[in-house]
């Protein structure tokens, strides 16, 4: 077993839950390399090997994943190159059920006779596990899929691009942040492929090819008078799609306000060129009175509030209280659910789950279990109608199949319930932010993921963000400083009052959300529309008003 050395980024804030970074793990590898496939007639050839082999031992049920895991990092600062790094993590994960209960191995060496040691081994540790066993493992039903295959529908493959050509990218946007004055600035691509191959005695044989983008940066100025320094990150999102993603059309972006936002094309030069400006203006920002406002929350802010308050809690391992490391249990306890009538949010509030959408980070054919994704409704009409389970969990919320909601890091690490896209459904109409503004007395509107803090049971919460801007009577007259909302969930989302149109709907989400112990991250989107928030609680972080 391999231990993973984690990447962090400078100057963002991170969180427990959300950890803001990507795992590095594995060996050096050349781009050709990492370029050339693994053919698939032997990675069938291999899992049958492992299939027969924990058969032959007795394991009732049985699936293996071959993961060939790659990332490359492409990172700068001011004007040098700091890293390029290729890893290449490859290797075999072996899950079976023997006298009820799960087993595990894995192994990076995949000659026939490794791959067999780890499928028995397998089964030796579900027969000791199972002296323990106080029920068995019941298992959802799923049909073996046969030969099946799932690809990211990118348009160019971000490993295929010259090197050169993504520093050029980002020694230009720090050239532009220099030139606007900025003191520091670093800028960096990540890139991930995923090739997971995944094969169970229920007769599935499926190939998925995954690709994940995170171009960003971090800009900062100095006041040379009063020695106070102002930074902000980039406002991209981390998608489920290739290098076209940093290559922006003018169709892609919404300019509604103070802030020029993304879809699903990014204009790396603009944003930094803006980020310039803000910082300068919130080096001037006046200090925000506390009080009661109305929120206007950009998707770029209300993703990370989603993640915490939505996505965690509707967790089914938390709810039983299986699950309690980096963010808790939960409130939503199986009660509220049972009772069909738990008053989530105001009526305005629909969260979807969501593991197909075009883009997202968490959008696979199938997950981890072998079980086909799809869609279903967390909250409707402000009420608590679902969770997020995988197979072993189905039976106890009465379904008939699992909700394809598992996920393993790597070949080296069990799969389990991990989050999927997680996202609020815009309003049917055609509202835009400009609009919802218009009719706002009193209120904020924020941009950007920064500072929060959630209790362990995702109830009561704190979030700030990267912008704040005041509104007074429809208009927005200038940014705040040191602004952060508190609430708690239920009387937050029950505070909902208007969202904007499928127009203004975007993705924002992470690489890299933390879960379990030992830990593993995932990679997870949360989309939604500019939305109103009334009467919330705001207060001042900062020492001095």
């Amino acid at each position: 077993m391999r231990r993973r050395d984690f990447l962090y980024m400078t100057g963002i804030g991170l969180g427990a839950s959300m950890v803001q970074g990507i795992p590095l793990f594995g060996k050096d590898i050349s781009v050709e390399a990492a370029l050339t496939p693994v053919d698939i007639a032997l990675k069938k050839k291999m899992a049958d090997v492992a299939l027969n082999a924990a058969k032959s031992k007795g394991a009732s049920y049985a699936d293996i994943r071959i993961g060939r895991y790659l990332n490359q990092v492409v990172a700068t600062r001011e004007k040098q190159v700091e890293n390029i790094a290729n890893r290449e993590s490859y290797g075999m994960g072996v899950r079976v059920i023997a006298n009820g209960s799960w087993g595990f191995a894995a192994t990076d060496n995949l000659d026939n006779d490794s791959i067999a040691r780890a499928a028995e081994m397998a089964v030796a540790i579900a027969k000791g596990n199972s002296k323990l066993l106080t029920e068995p493992v019941q298992l959802a039903p799923q049909q073996g899929f046969g030969e099946v295959s799932w690809k990211t529908p990118i348009e160019i493959n971000a490993f295929e691009v010259p090197i050169k050509d993504k520093i050029d990218l980002l020694l230009k946007v720090n050239s532009e942040a220099m030139l606007a004055g900025a003191k520091y600035v670093n800028s960096n691509i990540f890139m991930v492929n995923e090739q997971k191959y995944f094969a169970s005695t229920e007769g599935s044989y499926i190939d998925q090819d995954v690709h994940r983008i995170w171009p960003t940066f971090t800009v900062t100025k100095i006041d040379p008078a009063g020695g106070k320094f102002e930074t902000r990150n980039a406002f991209s999102a981390p998608m489920g799609l290739g290098y076209e993603y940093l290559i922006p059309k003018e169709s892609e972006k919404i300019k509604g306000g103070p802030v020029t936002m993304y879809k699903k094309r990014y204009d790396m030069l603009e944003d930094v060129k803006e980020a310039a400006v803000h910082i300068t203006e919130k080096l001037k920002a006046k200090p925000l009175q506390p009080g009661k406002y109305d929120l206007v929350l950009d998707p770029s802010h209300l993703f990370l509030t989603i993640h915490e308050s939505v996505g965690h809690p509707t967790e089914l391992d938390r709810v039983l209280g299986y699950e309690a490391n980096y963010a808790g249990t939960s409130f939503l306890t199986l009660d509220k659910w049972e009772s069909k009538k738990f008053n989530f949010g105001s009526k305005l509030v629909n969260v979807v789950a969501d593991k197909t959408e075009p883009g997202s980070l968490g959008a696979v054919g199938y997950d981890d279990e072998g079980v086909k994704c799809g869609t279903w409704d967390i909250i409707k009409d402000g009420i608590l109608v679902n969770y997020q389970t995988i197979r072993d969990q189905a039976h106890i919320l009465g379904l008939e199949a699992s909700q394809a909601c598992c996920y393993a890091d790597s070949w080296d690490s069990i799969p389990f319930q991990r989050m999927p896209n997680v996202s609020l459904a815009p309003d049917e109409g055609s509202l835009t932010a400009a609009e919802l503004v218009k009719d706002v007395e009193k209120g904020i509107y924020m941009f950007g993921r920064n500072s929060y803090s959630i209790d362990q049971q995702r109830y009561n919460f704190q979030f700030s963000a990267q912008l704040a801007y005041e509104i007074k009577e429809g208009k927005i007259v200038g940014l705040l400083k040191d602004a952060a909302y508190q609430s708690n969930t239920q009387e937050f989302w029950n505070s909902c009052t208007q969202l904007c149109g499928k127009s203004d709907y975007r993705l924002g989400g992470t690489f890299a959300d933390g879960k379990g112990q030992p830990s593993q991250v995932s990679a997870v989107s949360h989309g939604s529309p500019t939305t109103r928030f009334d009467g919330v609680n705001v207060i001042n972080t900062g020492r001095k008003i």
